[in-house]
């Protein structure tokens, strides 16, 4: 199972689908920032402009993803500041966990958060081990 997790295929699959749904995101924000606002972050008052300025970073992050699936070398550095920013992420909506509307959502989304951040952070491991050739 750990040579399944740690092989060439699963690190592709693991970037592209982190920077395609990244990327999805980020694009939601930018062409329908009101429906990001229902859907996906409902806390406190909408601001598009706010919206749009998040979904440049949500954006260039998920680029740095999608790059990493054919460049190697960018891989570590792509995935470790992705697992940065979600693990932030992640702190903002466990200190706002109550704030959402509907209420449950606040939960849904920081354990979602916190799955995420793991992942990227196994990744990242991974992907440093076989830059430096410790499979």
């Amino acid at each position: 199972m750990k040579e399944l997790l740690e092989s060439e295929a699963a690190m592709r699959l693991g970037l592209l689908v982190f920077g395609l749904s990244s990327l999805m995101l980020g694009l939601l924000m930018v062409a329908a920032p009101g429906v990001f606002f229902t859907l996906v972050g409902p806390y406190g008052v909408r601001n598009d402009h706010f919206i749009h300025d998040t979904a440049s970073f949500q954006i260039a992050l998920a680029i740095l993803l999608l790059v990493a699936v054919r460049c190697r070398s960018w891989r570590v550095p792509a995935l470790v500041a992705n697992a940065i920013q979600s693990g932030l992420h992640t702190i903002s909506h466990l200190l706002d966990i109550g704030d959402a509307t509907p209420s449950w959502l606040g939960y849904f989304d920081f354990v979602a958060l916190a799955a995420g951040t793991s992942v990227l952070v196994l990744l990242a491991v991974y992907a440093d081990r076989a830059q430096q050739g410790l499979r």
